[in-house]
């Protein structure tokens, strides 16, 4: 089978020689850009599997150069940035952006983590996962497509895959650390918020505001739990 390929994009060469050179030593075919007009170009030459990509770029910005090349293939894209604030990854996020990381960080986190979401190409190749439904929602695994009563609802490879998941997994409640181990397949040292935030995107695409949910529910102090009720009791909204 041939090696994944990963174009890194880093205005900053040290960084990007350190990231280009030790994800050399882990087999995969790299390529590396220091600007977002290379980048297009490699993209294009390259057809990379994985892009690890700075959001501050001299000429254009991570956050756009993600939703360009989104809109080309289905790549995965890794934010690597400086910024800590919750906005900006939610904003990463909503572009496409499967994951972030945030500056300063260890070579072998940034290699778990390119690996967990190379890892789930390979997903695909799983045969038979049975497609999951509840009332006027289908989620089909093989097809990758999420529709609500036949109307499709477009999800990062991220959130389809923790959204099914958890619908697999119907009134069972999981930890924040257990669905990043399950979901994103690696032992996550940074702020397990993170999946507070792709709860919160995909509750506002399958269930509107996401502020009463219905499907997702949050099961205060531990984690959450899917599980599709007819009402909710609760009158006041749950909160991530």
């Amino acid at each position: 089978m041939a090696s994944a390929k990963i174009l890194v994009v880093d205005d900053d060469p040290a960084i990007r020689n350190l990231i280009h050179r030790f994800l050399s030593k882990q087999d995969y075919q790299m390529e590396s850009a220091e600007d977002g007009k290379k980048a297009l170009e490699l993209f294009e030459q390259f057809n990379p599997d994985l892009v690890i990509l700075d959001v501050n770029l001299p000429d254009t910005t991570g956050y756009q150069l993600c939703q360009a090349m989104q809109k080309r293939t289905g790549v995965f894209v890794l934010m690597l940035t400086s910024r800590t604030d919750e906005a900006d990854k939610i904003r990463g996020f909503n572009l496409g952006a499967d994951d972030y990381i945030t500056k300063p960080f260890s070579l072998v986190e940034l290699g778990a983590r390119v690996g967990a979401l190379l890892k789930r190409q390979r997903v695909v190749q799983v045969a038979e996962q049975p497609s999951v439904d509840f009332g006027t929602m289908s989620i089909d695994p093989v097809r990758r497509e999420v529709t609500i009563s036949d109307h499709p609802i477009v999800l990062t490879a991220l959130e389809f895959d923790l959204l099914y998941f958890l619908a697999s997994h119907p009134g069972r409640v999981w930890r924040r650390s257990e669905l990043l181990q399950e979901v994103w397949d690696y032992d996550y040292v940074g702020d397990q918020r993170v999946v507070d935030v792709h709860i919160g995107q995909i509750r506002r695409k399958i269930e509107g505001d996401g502020i009463y949910p219905k499907l997702i529910h949050t099961v205060r102090g531990v984690g959450y739990k899917f599980e599709a009720q007819s009402g909710d009791s609760e009158d006041a909204p749950e909160k991530i």
